[in-house]
């Protein structure tokens, strides 16, 4: 790496450690490319030659914070429950929320038109969860579509507790909307840190057609079957996400 190269990066990486700073002290989550630039030492053509614009400016001090946080998660070996570690996954989600209120405000807010990547990555590391789950049996929804509903309500728990504190007020309730979505798309016979079933019903008597239509999906796409085609193979998944979907 030549002089130059050290430079830009170095130049690159000060502009991004100020901007994440300001971002954390300001009371709105807002910065100027000014005070950043002034905080910086540099001037506009620099941050605009490495950032492009505010907005990829602001994305970059995103994905800066969240990767500190997700590097947890991908040193993270399986556990051998991946309900727990769904669980565990909420709970560090939201707490790592009220830890960097601006910056998670930041990471959700409408103006940010392109999704950082670590919010993409975010998603298929709890998709992977969700699969491991539906291998299991565990699961009543497609992984896709338990993903989104599970990442919706924990953003949207988070966001409530950093946005309106004085409302939400009650410690337990990210943990009530945590168990009532994961009461959805778990299988009744999951049970919860008291025991009882996730769903507080009894065992049904019949199988559960999106359950095990999941849990077809999820291991055939571990061990694809050789006796068919790609077009067959293709078919089937379509076929069994619809049924997983209840869209059928």
């Amino acid at each position: 790496m030549t002089s130059d190269s050290v430079t830009a990066v170095s130049t690159k990486a000060r502009i991004l450690e100020v901007a994440a700073a300001l971002v954390a002290q300001s009371p709105d989550g807002d910065v100027s490319t000014r005070a950043v630039c002034e905080g910086a030492g540099v001037g506009a053509p620099a941050l605009y030659r490495h950032f492009g614009d505010k907005e990829g400016l602001l994305s970059a001090v995103v994905d800066h914070g969240w990767d500190k946080y997700l590097a947890t998660k991908r040193d993270r070996p399986p556990g051998t429950d991946p309900i727990e570690d769904l669980r565990d996954g909420w709970t560090t989600h939201v707490e790592f929320a009220r830890s960097n209120p601006n910056l998670f405000r930041l990471m959700h807010s409408p103006a940010m038109r392109t999704p950082p990547a670590a919010a993409l990555e975010a998603h298929r590391i709890l998709t992977a969860d969700l699969q491991r789950a539906a291998a299991q049996g565990k699961l009543c929804l497609a992984p896709e579509l338990a993903a989104q509903m599970i990442m919706s309500a924990n953003v949207g728990v988070a966001l409530m507790l950093v946005s309106r504190p004085a409302t939400f007020t009650d410690e337990s309730v990210s943990r009530r909307v945590r168990d009532a979505v994961h009461a959805t798309v778990f299988t009744p016979d999951v049970t919860g840190a008291t025991g009882v079933t996730a769903r507080g019903a009894a065992e049904p008597t019949e199988p559960h057609v999106p359950s095990t239509a999941a849990h077809l999906n999820a291991l055939l796409q571990q061990t694809p079957p050789p006796a068919l085609t790609r077009a067959e193979g293709a078919l089937l998944t379509e076929w069994l996400d619809r049924l997983s979907n209840g869209s059928a």
